[in-house]
């Protein structure tokens, strides 16, 4: 794969950014992509390495070392071919997944890892300048009608790989516009909605019906599904933010991050009235909460003009490098600093927030913290304990929680008759994603719990496969792994 020497040759190039000073007066992406020639010698560096981690390494299976070779001769249409053959969505990956491939990755155990995600995401953007990205209907149709709950990347990938299988698919969000938090979570800094758009008009022309604006659970009861369609998946995700109960809590100011950040993405679209502004401009701002929604709530802040942010994680700093217990292949829990957080945020790690403070009016105006650490004892749970003495009030106006979630919403559930995990989860089988009730799957968050982009891509495609062989008795769509080259 690759050059043979390649990855001795080559050393790892990723994509550049824009200086903070120019990037943080919008709200576009940001990143200079590399020329042609620099990404063949990127895709150079995959080794000949035998036994390609990279593919465990990716909850999809994407045949990486085959799109790199296809890259690095310049076969780009071919590339695009093996990356659309696992991943329908590889604009998406190319820009949000933390690439748990690239840490599998042979090359990354003594030298820096081949640059995967920026190696898709070119492709995929090849393939839309060149118009290889076109819409694909079945050749044949079912009389089969699917319901698809959601469409976030779960709902999309099983929406799509169901139509190809000749049924009739309908997607039900309850937004305004289809996307799930890909629109309405991810900052446009990060993805810009028209990377959604083009490829809706894509799934629209292969004849999936998208209705927006209807609360499934509430606009449309569980039995109408049930009589309506031959099978429904849920893919709603796992909705229920996680709280911080500690005095103050109610205080205004106090905010979610999906409050947040969905009420941003809906104002940078050109909407203008809001029933009540989240804004941090001038104000001193602390996102609580060390992860991918922190980081998006800290560039959105700094594009508001915020006096100052903060970052706080309960937990300790992470290593730069890979902690000796968490040796390659697996996933490492290294210190990752994002784009975001270079942009201006300071962040503190061990410290647990007591509580909020505020003034006469309900303002929240500070809060109070204090350091902690982790006992770690064999075979128990870790235990969090405050360091004595460490008080400190801190000046804030406004505090964005970004403490993940803790499960699915139980609406639906509940009118399914739906059984559901500890974690709030909706139960299904591991052998074919199908709930208690026969004909009703669910894939993606709302089966797993709060995860990856690529993850719902993969258990949207999974669930697929699954429902097609419930419709049919037997179903031709892949699985993990199984390539479909002859669609894009």
């Amino acid at each position: 794969m690759g050059k043979t020497t390649g990855f001795m040759e080559f050393e790892r190039k990723d994509e550049t950014y824009a200086p903070v000073k120019d990037r943080i007066k919008n709200y576009k992406e940001f990143t200079k992509p590399l020329k042609e020639n620099e990404l063949k010698d990127q895709g150079a560096r995959c080794m000949d390495c035998g036994i390609p981690f990279c593919h465990s390494g990716c909850p999809l299976g994407n045949l990486i070392p085959d799109f790199n070779d296809a890259v690095y001769q310049g076969k780009w249409e071919k590339a695009t071919k093996i990356l659309h053959s696992t991943n329908n969505f590889p604009e998406f990956t190319g820009r949000l997944c933390p690439a748990p491939c690239e840490e599998s990755c042979v090359l990354g155990i003594n030298e820096d890892p081949v640059s995967i995600e920026n190696i898709e995401k070119n492709i995929v953007e090849v393939a839309f300048k060149n118009k290889w990205i076109k819409p694909n209907p079945p050749l044949k149709r079912t009389d089969k009608k699917v319901a698809v709950i959601g469409s976030g990347p779960a709902g999309l990938a099983a929406a799509q790989q169901l139509n190809r299988a000749g049924h009739k698919v309908t997607v039900f969000e309850r937004d305004e516009k289809a996307g799930g938090l890909l629109r309405f979570g991810i900052p446009d800094f990060k993805m810009e909605k028209n990377v959604i758009d083009r490829r809706l008009v894509i799934l629209e022309e292969e004849g999936i019906v998208f209705k927006t604006g209807i609360n499934v659970g509430v606009d449309i009861k569980a039995k109408e599904l049930l009589l309506d369609f031959d099978a429904t998946v849920l893919c709603g995700g796992a909705t229920i933010r996680r709280v911080l109960p500690i005095p103050g809590a109610d205080l205004k100011g106090v905010v979610q991050a999906m409050d947040f950040l969905p009420q941003n993405n809906r104002r940078v679209a050109g909407q203008k009235n809001f029933k009540e502004e989240i804004l941090a401009t001038d104000k001193d701002v602390i996102v609580i909460g060390g992860g991918d929604t922190g980081s998006d709530c800290i560039g959105t802040s700094i594009r508001h003009g915020a006096n100052s942010v903060s970052n706080f994680e309960i937990m300790p700093m992470a290593t730069k490098e890979r902690p000796d217990n968490q040796p390659w292949p697996f996933w490492p829990m290294r210190l990752r600093t994002s784009s975001s957080h270079k942009e201006g945020a300071e962040r503190f790690f061990s410290i647990s927030t007591k509580k909020f403070v505020g003034d006469k009016d309900g303002n929240l105006t500070g809060l109070v913290t204090a350091e902690v650490e982790w006992e770690m004892i064999p075979g128990q749970r870790p235990k969090l304990k405050e360091v004595p003495n460490t008080e400190k009030k801190w000046k804030c106006e406004l505090a964005l929680l970004a403490l993940g979630f803790t499960g699915s919403e139980k609406t639906l559930a509940d009118q399914f008759e739906l059984q559901m995990d500890e974690r709030t989860n909706i139960e299904a089988s591991e052998k074919n994603y199908q709930t208690n009730v026969p004909g009703v799957f669910v894939a993606g968050d709302q089966r797993r719990g709060q995860s990856l982009i690529v993850w719902a891509i993969s258990e949207g495609r999974q669930a697929a496969h699954h429902i097609d062989a419930y419709l049919m008795g037997k179903s031709t769509l892949p699985l993990k792994g199984e390539g479909d080259l002859p669609r894009i």
